[in-house]
C-alpha cells in the first residue's frame, strides 16, 4: 500500500494504478516491508539487515503463528517494537478465534490504520461513482465496539474494528452516517444497536446505504429489528427513546435527531414490518438503499 500513503483527497486514479500494475506494486510493497523491517530481531536472523527481495525468498521460511508468537509476546510484555517491527507498534489486535477455536493477537501500527482508512475511502468513491445521491445520502453501516484490554506493557488489545473505530483515522472518514459517532462508540452493543436503528429510521427518506462490516453482522441487526421494532415505532410516535437507553451520550445525542412525535412515520414502520413476509425488509424501510 505504499502508493496510497496520501491524504484522503485521492481520487479514483489511485484504485485504477493499483489494480491496473499488480506486479509492480507488490514488488514496492515487499521492498518497502523489507527496508522497514530487515533490521528487526526476527528477520535479521535470515536477512543480517539486507532488504533483497531474492535473499529474503531464499532464507526466511513459511512459518505459522505458533512460531511468531514469541516474538509478538516479548513485544505484549514490554520489549521494544523492534523484536517484530521496524515501526512502533501502537495496538494489538485480537482475533475472533473462529478458525482455530483459539483467539491469537496480531501487532498494528498507524501504517495499518491509515490503510485501513484508505480502504475506506476508495470504497465510498466507487459507491459514489456508480450510485447515484451517494454523496448527498446517509450511510448505514452498522458498526459496534467491544471492551478493549491491554497488553501486559500497556498497548491496547481489542478487535480490529473495534481499534480503528475508536481511532483518529475513523473519525477522520465522511461522515455521512445517520448515527453520530457517541452512539457507534457506546460499550453496550444492545443500545447501540438500538439507538442506530432509531436514528436510520428516523432518517429513512435520506438513507441511500444499509450494510456492515461482516454480513453475519446486518443479519443480527434485522434479527434485532424483528424483536424490537414495535418499540422503535413507539419511540418514533411519542418523539422519546425508551427509558432502558441508559447510556448518556446515546440518549443526549438520540434526543437531537428525535426532535418531535411522528405519528405518520411510525404508522408506516409498523405497516411494513407486521407483514407477514420480511423479504426485502431492508428496500421497503429504507426505499433509497
Amino acid at each position: 500500500m505504499s502508493r496510497t500513503n496520501m491524504s484522503l483527497d485521492c481520487d479514483l486514479t489511485v484504485l485504477e494504478e493499483l489494480t491496473s500494475n499488480a506486479k509492480q506494486i507488490q514488488d514496492d510493497v515487499l521492498t518497502k516491508i523489507l527496508k522497514a523491517n530487515a533490521n528487526t530481531v526476527y528477520l535479521g536472523r535470515f536477512l543480517q539487515g539486507s532488504a533483497d527481495k531474492e535473499l529474503f525468498k531464499k532464507n526466511v521460511p513459511v512459518v505459522s503463528y505458533e512460531d511468531l508468537k514469541p516474538y509478538l509476546d516479548r513485544v505484549a510484555n514490554g520489549e521494544p517494537s523492534d523484536v517484530i517491527s521496524g515501526e512502533p507498534i501502537t495496538a494489538f489486535l485480537v482475533s475472533s478465534g473462529t478458525s482455530s477455536g483459539n483467539q491469537k493477537i496480531f501487532p498494528a501500527n498507524n501504517i495499518f490504520f491509515k490503510n485501513i482508512q484508505i480502504f475506506y475511502t476508495l470504497g465510498y468513491l466507487v459507491m459514489s461513482k456508480h450510485f447515484n445521491g451517494y454523496k448527498q445520502g446517509k450511510v448505514i453501516r452498522f458498526t459496534f465496539i467491544h471492551p478493549t484490554s491491554t497488553t501486559p506493557c500497556g498497548l491496547p488489545l481489542a478487535p480490529t474494528v473495534t481499534s480503528f473505530t475508536k481511532s483518529e483515522f475513523f473519525r477522520s472518514l465522511p461522515k455521512n452516517s445517520p448515527s453520530p459517532y457517541q452512539i457507534i462508540l457506546c460499550p453496550d452493543a444492545k443500545q447501540s444497536m438500538y439507538c442506530q436503528l432509531l436514528c436510520g429510521l428516523v432518517q429513512r427518506d435520506e438513507v441511500v446505504s444499509v450494510g456492515a462490516v461482516f454480513a453475519s453482522v446486518l443479519v443480527q441487526v434485522i434479527h434485532f429489528l424483528e424483536n424490537y421494532w414495535k418499540e422503535l415505532a413507539s419511540n418514533i410516535r411519542c418523539g422519546h427513546v425508551s427509558e432502558w437507553i441508559t447510556d448518556l451520550s446515546c440518549r443526549e445525542t438520540v434526543t437531537t435527531i428525535l426532535v418531535e412525535p411522528n405519528p405518520q412515520l411510525a404508522d408506516l414502520i409498523e405497516n411494513v414490518c407486521r407483514q407477514e413476509s420480511w423479504q426485502g425488509i431492508v428496500s421497503r424501510l429504507w426505499p433509497k438503499a
